[in-house]
């Protein structure tokens, strides 16, 4: 048996050889039926998943809800994780994506990041100050420094 990668269907004559069929798959070869052989050539092949937007939306979320801190910034990126996870979620259910659970995750993880957010911005920005004084006294000072003496 010979060694190497095996010969043209037409025999180990080579393509164009008298007596050869030629090797269908190549223009300019007698023969030529003008179409690749089964099995190869681009349109066999299945296209890459287009996962970004899920990706990218449970990104979004997971800084949304850790950085609630930042609450301007977490409501931003909460929102965002929203509308680019609903891009996931519908691209997912057309088949052109593989991850519907993490565009999901996303969207779950971003709308906690805009609850905090949001529930951190009414702590900060809408209580009065009044709200976290222990006995309702104010900041100044009550005690007097004149000088009482009694006789």
């Amino acid at each position: 048996m010979p060694y190497g990668y095996p010969g043209f269907p037409g025999g180990h004559q080579g393509a164009g050889a008298p007596g050869s069929q030629g090797y269908p798959g190549y223009p300019g070869y007698p023969g030529y039926q003008g179409q690749g052989p089964p099995g190869y050539g681009w349109a066999a092949m299945p296209m890459t998943p287009a996962n970004g937007m899920g990706v990218t939306s449970l990104v979004l979320g997971i800084v949304a809800a850790a950085g609630f801190c930042l609450w301007p910034l977490a409501i931003v990126l909460g929102i965002l994780a929203i509308i680019f996870g609903g891009i996931g979620r519908g691209r997912a259910k057309r088949g052109e994506a593989t991850n519907p659970g993490q565009a999901l995750a996303g969207i779950i993880c971003g709308i906690a990041g805009i609850v905090l957010g949001v529930a951190l911005m009414v702590v900060l920005v809408v209580m009065p100050d009044d709200a976290f004084e222990e006995d309702g006294a104010s900041n100044d000072d009550s005690y007097s420094t004149t000088l009482v003496v009694d006789f």
